[in-house]
């Protein structure tokens, strides 16, 4: 196979809700810096951005007033990219968990396939960061996969350990869910699985295959997360980078903007004999049509 027939997708997560300026002088608060960094990760070869809302203090939010200001931000700044809206959260509702992805309407939304501690820990402290319990019931994944596939949006289903990776098959079997799928095997968070190559890979075999279509990304957490980008370049798989997950490029180096990220993750791709897919070649490959903005535009154009 030529590397022109096996593109990577380079997805950047422009903006947690953990980290702050304080710690990364380039996590974007606003909906310009947002539209900054969306040029800078573009620029540098990113096909998909994931989102988290922040009001203009830095304060995480779920509003899709704030979703709604960012996007359009960057679609005033960059041409062409795939929209991939977080629903990640605690201490929210469902309903507002999945909101935005009602009333926007992004190419693709993630979607946490299992409850689980979550947490960081220092070694040097000898003490947990934060920790907290990430609670996705059964229930409440249904609920989103759900709502997601009437709106029209594709599923990102995030698994941060094998077992969220098998959660996927009663799902298939009900009926909710069918192939092909877009899976994330997140490697990193103390509570879910530790970041090696192998285990990596152990989590690779799990994904349900169907037709050979189904496509699916590494999500290294902290430093691990370069050696990951390798290993999933080896396997066959697509990456994600970005403030939200790493600020640190593989020298060790302070990112200055998600830019630096994915450029470097674009370097592994060609140095592994592999091309970077474009917007358009990601929608081909995740089988998703373009996000229509603004969404009222959408609405009238249906009417």
């Amino acid at each position: 196979m030529s590397r022109f027939e096996d593109p990577v997708i380079i997805t950047c997560a422009i903006s947690g809700v953990v980290a702050n300026k304080e710690q990364c002088p380039a996590i974007p608060y606003t909906p310009e810096e947002y539209a900054q960094e969306a040029r800078r990760a573009v620029d540098a070869g990113a096909s998909i951005l994931h989102v988290h809302a922040r009001k203009p203090d830095g304060t995480p939010s779920y509003e899709v007033s704030d979703y709604r200001a960012i996007t359009d931000a960057i679609f005033g700044e960059v041409d062409d990219v795939l929209i991939n809206y977080s629903t990640g959260a605690i201490g929210i509702s469902r309903e507002q968990r999945v909101a935005h992805i009602i009333e926007l309407k992004p190419e693709l939304g993630a979607l946490n396939m299992s409850s689980m501690n979550y947490a960081k820990y220092s070694r040097r402290r000898k003490d947990f960061v934060f920790k907290a319990v990430f609670e996705n019931s059964f229930d409440d994944i249904i609920f989103f996969l759900e709502t997601m596939i009437g709106a029209g949006v594709k599923p990102e289903h995030e698994c941060f350990d094998a077992g969220h990776i098998a959660n996927v098959e009663p799902l298939i079997d009900m009926g909710i869910l069918t192939m092909p799928l877009q899976v994330s095997c997140i490697l990193g968070v103390v509570g879910g699985m530790p970041p090696s190559a192998r285990n990596l890979a152990h989590m690779v075999s799990m994904v349900p295959d169907g037709d050979g279509e189904s496509t699916w990304e590494v999500i290294g957490i902290s430093r691990q997360q370069w050696m990951l980008v390798a290993a999933a370049l080896s396997l066959g798989g697509n990456v994600r980078v970005g403030l939200e997950d790493n600020l640190y490029t593989a020298d060790g180096e302070m990112a200055g903007s998600n830019g630096d990220l994915v450029e470097q993750a674009a370097r592994m791709t060609r140095d592994s004999g592999r091309s970077i897919a474009s917007p358009a070649k990601a929608r081909e490959l995740l089988g998703v049509e373009k996000m229509k903005w603004p969404p009222e535009a959408a609405k009238a154009a249906a009417a």
